[in-house]
């Protein structure tokens, strides 16, 4: 299982999928499983290529791209999409 250290823990990285069949991340504590974080989000009028996620690195999520780069889970793509009043990086996940 892939892990990153996010806000000084170390996460395990969970993917699923939306209902849409797109990518889903999200963050859980590696030490007892607890919920640390919602990675992506799903924005279905959003181009994304299969490989591709939007992620969330505003507000709680405040530093979480960087994170997932160091942590080798994905790259920026240099696109963006508006999640909100934020823009969102889209992403490609790394193998």
């Amino acid at each position: 299982m892939q892990t990153v250290l996010f806000q000084g823990v170390q996460c395990n990285v969970v993917r699923q999928t939306y209902s849409n069949g797109r990518i889903s991340l999200r963050l859980v504590a590696a030490a007892d499983g607890e919920p640390m974080a919602a990675v992506t989000t799903n924005l279905p009028e959003v181009d994304l290529a299969d490989d591709e996620v939007i992620v969330k690195n505003a507000d709680e999520n405040e530093g979480l791209l960087e994170a997932l780069v160091a942590g080798g889970i994905v790259t920026p793509t240099g696109r963006t999409a508006q999640v909100g009043f934020n823009k969102g990086p889209i992403c490609r996940l790394l193998p």
